[in-house]
Formats: C-alpha cells, sequence, structure tokens
C-alpha cells in the first residue's frame, strides 16, 4: 500500500489525469482561437495572424504576413505555448469558478504580448500605432481564449474536486 490509506498510486493517476485534460484544454483553446484569429487576419480585422508568434525566431522579414503554412505553423506552436498558460492557470487561479476571472485573464495575457513582449517580437507595433481592429479584434480574441481556457480548467478542477469528494 502507498500513504497511509493506500491512496498514494490513485492520487497521482488522478494529478496525471487532470493534466491530461489542462493539455487538452490548452490545445484545444489555441487551435480553436488561433484559427478565430487567422480567419480575423485573413479577413484584415487584424494585420498579425498567428504566425506572428514565429517571429522572434524568424525574424520580422514578413513571416507572420506569409502563407498558410506558416500561419498553421504558428497555430501549432500557439498550442504548444497554450500548454504552458494553461498549467499556469491551474497554479495560479485554477479554483476560482467566476467568468470575469478568466476574462481578466485573457486581458492580462494581451498586455503581457502587446506590452511587455512588443519589443522582443520583431514586426509588432507598439499599441499606439496599431489600427482600432487591430486592438479591438487581438482584446477580443484573447478574452475569449482566456475565458475558453481558464473557466474550463476550473470547471474541470472543480468537478474532478467533487467526483473525489462523492466517490469517497
Amino acid at each position: 500500500m502507498d500513504g497511509p490509506h493506500g491512496r498514494g498510486k490513485k492520487e497521482k493517476s488522478e494529478r496525471n489525469t487532470t493534466y491530461g485534460r489542462i493539455v487538452l484544454i490548452g490545445v484545444f483553446g489555441a487551435v480553436i482561437w488561433g484559427l478565430v484569429g487567422y480567419l480575423s487576419y485573413l479577413l484584415n480585422f487584424t494585420k498579425y495572424g498567428p504566425a506572428l508568434i514565429l517571429t522572434p525566431l524568424f525574424g520580422a522579414k514578413g513571416y507572420f504576413k506569409s502563407d498558410a503554412a506558416n500561419q498553421f505553423s504558428g497555430i501549432l506552436a500557439l498550442a504548444v505555448a497554450s500548454i504552458f498558460v494553461g498549467i499556469v492557470y491551474k497554479w495560479t487561479l485554477g479554483r476560482v469558478k467566476i467568468i470575469w476571472v478568466s476574462i481578466a485573464f485573457g486581458l492580462i495575457l494581451w498586455v503581457f504580448v502587446f506590452y511587455i513582449l512588443q519589443p522582443l517580437v520583431p514586426g509588432l507595433l507598439p499599441v499606439s500605432k496599431l489600427d482600432r481592429n487591430t486592438i479591438i479584434t487581438t482584446l477580443c480574441l484573447f478574452v475569449l481564449y482566456g475565458l475558453f481556457v481558464g473557466y474550463s480548467i476550473a470547471y474541470d478542477m472543480t468537478s474532478s474536486e467533487s467526483s473525489r469528494t462523492n466517490g469517497q
């Protein structure tokens, strides 16, 4: 038996399952909202497509404005980054099941990308030089992403906790 009551293996398995679901939530959030972002880029609602995430690696030589293959590569990179975002959300705000916290999380991510990371991303203009459509569209995408990931993780954590307490 593991632990004082034989629950060591069961708790470890539940933790692994929880992280597995967080990975799925992060990947699906990035894919869904990355595709919406790509559509927004194609329809000229924003100047930046999902491949913007790759510009620190490949430079500002128009990489984030190039073909569909690069945009889909950007969505895959967003999916990987979103796994880490989901884990950070779980550690910091995972037990808070209030919709406004998830929305605020999306806004904080937007501020992080467009203000803090902006000097590190070649080709990303300062917010003061962005057009209104780009600002509004990206804000909405980040808010919806934060809402999807944050609320899904909070729901998953509270539902798995309630099923554990009901199952004992």
